[in-house]
């Protein structure tokens, strides 16, 4: 799924509990939409955006900061980049978390040095002294060292939560960074310091422990099955698009990583025109405005950075992979999809939900419940990023007694029978009863609702789309669902990955039956 995406807000709680008549719009729906008349915006002369929706019922307040960025514009060679700045996001700045500004800066120009003498003696290869390479990697250990004695870096995390600060958070995706908490509304101007500081003047100290620390998470999640296996999908099914890239970065990268990266990066891509932040809770607009155009106001403006991401050839043919792996069987299959700017991205949500929406969900009725040949059956709709075209995809975990191969072919049928028929519209009903509820949900507290400000705003143009998110539902008719089933569903865009026992995958499956025709494309 997307970083927050539609299917999120909408479809990630089950249909228990939800017994409201469907012809009324409920109360809290009514609720919700009176929000955006609290909502109000700015924009900093340097282009930093600002969203603020007051709410004094208590005084709190919580601010969500969206980065425009994520692993799709790691460079090449350097992926895992934009997850260090999720790893580095509260390590201080030169003047927070530092034991002595001035020698701490010394320690990390030197270890950078210490890095470059060791980095140009491995890149002979073969030719490389390898006594020397050992001499300069002792040289800049004892370097980061050095570094490390300087830094405090916890003291940014103290200042912080010593003043009330809550549910500190920081997150990088395909599509995005984002860093939020909350903080007591008579300690606002902390943030807007403290942020803008850490935007202004980032020290990126610790780097490299960091780096390690992150290789060490990508080879624990190559040991999860389920991450694994959704890995392989990604890089199977893109050829050249960075969405074929593991977010935390390919291991043969990770150790690559440097620290002068990482200042590049974030002159590209740190800009104010390419950074959104939303306040919600207790902050009158006036005051926000005062003190953002205090602290950040500094920022220079700087032109927004291009797309690097390539174009994704089409698929002409359905793809398979099998992985040799032990322990429970599993297969997940994914259908090339469009965007999250496309007509079709609501519809695809309603899809997921009516296919995997809980006990009630189609897939878990007649894989699960009625043949009994899955253990687990789920769909998600978006996969592994919406701002490009991307993956529907689905999991399948074999019940005992049944394979990865009789599950695959009941999906196919499942689906088959999907494209075919439309609809029941009590299904549909109750699947945008669902998205309805779990919308509202989940904007009920302050920093989910600043969290999906910011969202809209960054991702789709306008915070707005929040609040039309309900009518866009209420829209969607069983003839949409049944076309953009038919236009995704097909085996040209199909890609599957299965695993098998170590040592099996030369063994051959078990044939397929010929496909039976229906009316509607295959």
């Amino acid at each position: 799924m997307r970083v927050l995406p539609l299917c999120s807000l909408l479809f990630s709680a089950g249909l228990s509990g939800f017994a409201q008549d469907l012809r009324e719009p409920p109360k809290k729906a009514v609720e919700f939409q009176e929000l955006q008349k609290k909502v109000s915006e700015f924009t900093l002369p340097n282009g930093l955006h600002f969203i603020v929706l007051e709410r004094h019922e208590s005084p709190v307040a919580s601010f969500h900061t969206w980065v425009n960025v994520g692993s799709t514009e790691d460079p090449a060679g350097e992926t895992g980049l934009a997850h260090m700045f999720e790893r580095l996001a509260f390590k201080g700045t030169e003047t927070i978390g530092t034991r002595n500004w001035p020698e701490e800066k010394k320690a990390l120009d030197a270890t950078e040095e210490a890095y470059d003498r060791l980095e140009a003696e491995s890149n002979k290869g073969i030719k490389a002294d390898q006594t020397r390479v050992d001499m300069l990697r002792t040289q800049f250990r004892l370097a980061a060292e050095s570094a490390q004695r300087l830094s405090a870096s916890p003291e940014y995390r103290r200042i912080l939560e010593e003043n009330g600060a809550v549910n500190l958070a920081a997150s990088a995706s395909t599509d995005s960074t984002e860093y939020s908490y909350s903080l007591p509304s008579n300690r606002a101007e902390l943030w807007f310091l403290m942020e803008s500081q850490r935007l202004l003047h980032p020290v990126f100290r610790e780097f490299y422990g960091e780096r390690e620390l992150a290789l060490e998470d990508r080879q624990r999640a190559d040991s999860n099955p389920l991450a694994r296996v959704l890995s392989e999908l990604m890089s199977a099914a893109f050829k050249v698009h960075p969405y074929r890239n593991p977010p935390g970065g390919w291991p043969s990268d990770i150790p690559t990583l440097r620290r002068t990266h990482a200042q590049a990066f974030r002159e590209r891509y740190y800009v104010p025109g390419n950074i959104t932040v939303a306040i919600v809770g207790d902050v009158p607009v006036a005051d926000a405005k005062r003190l953002a155009e205090r602290y950040f106001g500094p920022m220079a403006g700087k032109p927004l950075p291009p797309s690097t991401a390539s174009g994704e050839p089409p698929q002409n043919g359905p793809k398979t992979v099998v992985v040799e792996m032990p322990g429970q069987p599993l297969t997940v299959v994914g259908y090339k999809r469009s965007s999250q700017f496309d007509q079709d991205d609501l519809t695809l949500d309603l899809i997921q939900l009516l296919l995997s929406g809980g006990r009630m969900g189609i897939l878990q009725k007649e894989l699960v419940e009625e043949k009994r040949i899955a253990q687990q059956a789920g769909a998600a709709a978006t996969n592994p990023g919406g701002r490009f075209p991307n993956v529907f995809a689905f999991l399948l975990i074999p019940a005992p007694g049944h394979t990865v191969e009789e599950n695959q072919r009941a999906l196919e049928d499942l689906l088959r029978h999907f494209k075919s028929t439309a609809v029941d519209r009590v299904l549909l009903a109750r699947a945008k009863a669902q998205g309805r509820a779990n919308l509202i949900h989940a904007v009920a507290a302050n920093r989910d609702l600043a969290r999906s400000l910011a969202l809209y705003s960054a991702a789709y143009g306008d915070w707005r789309k929040l609040f039309t998110t309900l009518e866009d539902m209420d829209r969607v008719s069983p003839a949409d669902v049944q076309r953009a089933a038919n236009r995704y569903f097909v085996a040209a865009g199909r890609t599957t990955v299965y695993t098998v026992p170590p040592g099996q995958s030369d063994v051959p499956a078990p044939p397929k039956p010929p496909e039976r025709k229906t009316g509607g494309p295959q």
